[in-house]
């Protein structure tokens, strides 16, 4: 496989990571370059793990594992999205309609579940590689990279629309996560 095909692959695979940072990064007011960055390692770690992992896998529990991932990622983004529109309708916000408190945000066990919901394709993507003579460390790495790249660039994004979107930030980030993963479920059902 050659680099353009796996670096089309890598842009595919982060653009829910893109949509998350962005949604993320919205809806923190004190948002920093060093949560875009922490954002971006979460995803682009993940996203250069998951494929490694498919690729160890390879065909022997992969009927398994497409079974359930997408209703995995749904779930997942379905339960951060919807904490998110809950939060829109609390009291305890400023008068942008922004969070002030970034570690909920970009805290560890948040940017994990995130990162896990819109990894779970690479995983898939890495069970596909281990039927192809291919450098999985070169791929799994530009894959990394990427998602690392449109995930800081999410953030940085997602924190010049914030004010802009004034008091429905938190509600638009949460309304992006559930459509990403109604997409998710729906693209796995029917498509």
């Amino acid at each position: 496989m050659d680099f353009i095909t796996i670096l089309l692959i890598a842009l595919g695979l982060a653009m829910d990571a893109f949509a998350v940072s962005l949604s993320n990064g919205m809806t923190v007011l004190e948002c920093k370059p060093k949560h875009a960055a922490k954002m971006g390692l979460f995803c682009g770690g993940f996203q250069f793990v998951m494929p490694l992992l498919g690729w160890l896998l390879g065909s022997t529990v992969s009927g398994y594992v497409e079974k359930i991932d997408h209703w995995i990622a749904f779930f997942l983004l379905l339960f951060i999205g919807g904490k998110m529109i809950a939060s829109f309708f609390k009291k305890d916000k400023d008068e942008s309609g922004q969070t002030s408190v970034p570690e909920e945000a970009f805290g560890a066990k948040r940017l994990s579940t995130l990162a896990i919901a819109t990894s779970i394709d690479a995983l898939a993507v890495g069970v596909s590689f281990a039927f192809l003579s291919m450098n999985i460390w070169g791929a799994c790495t530009l894959i990394g990279v990427v998602a690392f790249a449109l995930s800081f660039i999410g953030v940085l994004l997602g924190k010049k629309l914030g004010p802009v979107l004034r008091d429905k930030a938190a509600l638009f980030g949460g309304i992006i996560l559930v459509i990403i993963g109604t997409r998710i479920l729906i693209e796995h059902l029917f498509l």
